[in-house]
């Protein structure tokens, strides 16, 4: 590697909420810029624009933000490696695919979409690993040029060496070594134009001059594949650092269906951001004096990656609101009233919820008790009544049925009224449950009242990663309950 100005980038794609994941990864990309005097790029990776939208984008940005991780270049701010956002830069990859094809280091495919379908089977069936067989591999450069120009449909795959090993080095684990014989011929260009991952990803680095790759563990079985790819444009990769994953307290990889794992959740519920990224800055990583307590600048500070750990970093939520905790604390009465005001009862948060309790209240104070579900952490599921609202069935039957429908709700497109309540309905009519019943129960999980506010509407105010959080509490919570 030269001694080039340190240079990094997140580039998350825009498919989904913003993930704390994405915001762990920042936070190490960001400090270590900071600390070498190095600029900090953000790239929105929107290739799959299936997925893709704009109100993701929006909030990714405006978590990042709320947080205090600025960047130096991005497709808010600009910059002189623009445009930012892949979407913008189809053109740019094509030639490069081309260039690729054109040296002997990819090559295009024509297989349909059955064939490889009919491979992917058969391998299953041999219990082979699933891979692209190279039946496009060695068709004449002129029969496959005049294939691609007759309009017939093509993707373009990397053409890996079939013998020896790829050794990259990653400056946390040292050599990683692979067998080019385990590597597929991954597709770079898609049918539609558009780059995988793996193409964009390495073309954007060299291209923005990205001297460090800072990334969660997850892509290391990418990084052969990013390593033959700068060897075949002839490149100087970046240094490769892959930061341990966080996990779940069982240790699996954390995901929504065991911790909220939505920034924004974490900004409704109360959490300070200094706390979130001072929570995050213990993920895998210890200060030299062993302070758990710190601000973003003095972790700047003290920034090596010498101290990250490979152990994989638990995202303890209770270490989460003991460290949130301390910082309220370190607040004066005014900044805490001001916080109040911005974050908890501003307008836009009290609005949706006034004329849903208008109704019920006689006084200005019912408001402070109707309304407090809206603003808790979590509720308390009362027993009791959900057995009543069941005619006393097995409360572990009922976990299974919410369990199902906490599952169901990834598959919701938009969680708005109309669409929420079309959902729950018609997961009644298939599970073959009561809709009185099933109603109750989601009520008493979401709101821990049997009289309450309108249930979808207020499921909607709350949001999808808050509603979540509180059906698995319930689900938790029916699963561990014995009879007296």
């Amino acid at each position: 590697m030269t001694d080039k100005p340190v240079k990094v980038r997140i580039a998350p794609s825009p498919t989904g909420d913003p993930h704390v994941g994405t915001a762990y990864i920042a936070l190490f990309n960001y400090a270590f810029a900071r600390k070498m005097n190095g600029k900090f790029i953000l790239r929105i990776e929107d290739t799959d624009q299936a997925r893709s939208t704009q109100a993701s984008e929006d909030a990714i940005i405006r978590s990042l933000r709320w947080l205090g991780l600025d960047w130096d270049e991005g497709p808010d701010v600009g910059g002189p490696s623009g445009p930012y956002k892949q979407s913008q830069r189809k053109q740019i990859y094509f030639e490069y695919a081309m260039k690729l094809v054109e040296s002997g280091h990819a090559y295009p495919c024509f297989c349909t979409a059955e064939r490889l379908e009919d491979l992917r089977r058969k391998q299953r069936l041999l219990k082979q690993k699933p891979m692209y067989d190279g039946k496009c591999r060695n068709i004449p450069k002129a029969e496959a040029a005049s294939r691609m120009a007759s309009g017939e449909p093509y993707v373009i795959r990397l053409a890996v060496p079939r013998e020896g090993d790829s050794v990259v080095q990653d400056s946390l684990r040292g050599p990683v070594r692979f067998n080019n014989a385990e590597i597929d011929d991954q597709v770079l260009l898609k049918s539609d134009g558009f780059p995988t991952y793996h193409l964009a990803n390495v073309v954007d680095d060299h291209l923005m001059g990205v001297t460090h790759v800072i990334r969660a563990e997850e892509w290391i079985n990418s990084l052969p594949k990013h390593y033959l790819l700068y060897e075949a444009f002839g490149w100087e990769p970046p240094q490769f650092i892959h930061m341990p994953l966080l996990r779940n307290k069982d240790k699996s990889k954390i995901s929504k269906r065991k911790n909220p794992v939505n920034i924004e959740y974490y900004r409704s519920i109360g959490i300070l951001p200094q706390a979130l990224l001072n929570f995050l800055g213990l993920m895998g990583y210890s200060m030299p004096d062993g302070r758990e307590v710190f601000s973003l600048d003095e972790f700047v500070a003290d920034f090596s990656f010498d101290r990250v750990s490979l152990g994989g970093p638990v995202f303890d939520v209770d270490k989460l609101m003991w460290l949130n905790g301390t910082y309220i604390r370190t607040l004066d009465d005014g900044q805490l009233l001001d916080l109040l005001q911005s974050e908890v009862f501003n307008t836009k948060r009290l609005a949706p919820i006034v004329p849903l309790l208008k109704e019920r209240m006689r006084t200005l104070g019912d408001f402070v008790d109707g309304a407090s579900f809206y603003f808790a952490h979590q509720v308390e599921l009362p027993i009791a009544e959900v057995m009543r609202a069941t005619k006393q069935r097995d409360p572990k039957e009922t976990a299974r049925y919410l369990k199902q429908f906490l599952k169901s709700l990834d598959n919701l497109p938009e969680f708005t009224n109309d669409a929420l309540e079309a959902h729950m309905r018609t997961f009644c009519e298939e599970s073959g449950l009561k809709t009185r019943e099933f109603f109750m129960v989601v009520r008493l999980a979401i709101t821990g009242r049997r009289a309450s506010p309108p249930l979808v509407q207020s499921m909607t105010i709350l949001g999808r990663a808050a509603c979540a959080q509180r059906l698995r509490a319930a689900v938790e919570t029916l699963n561990a309950y014995r009879p007296q």
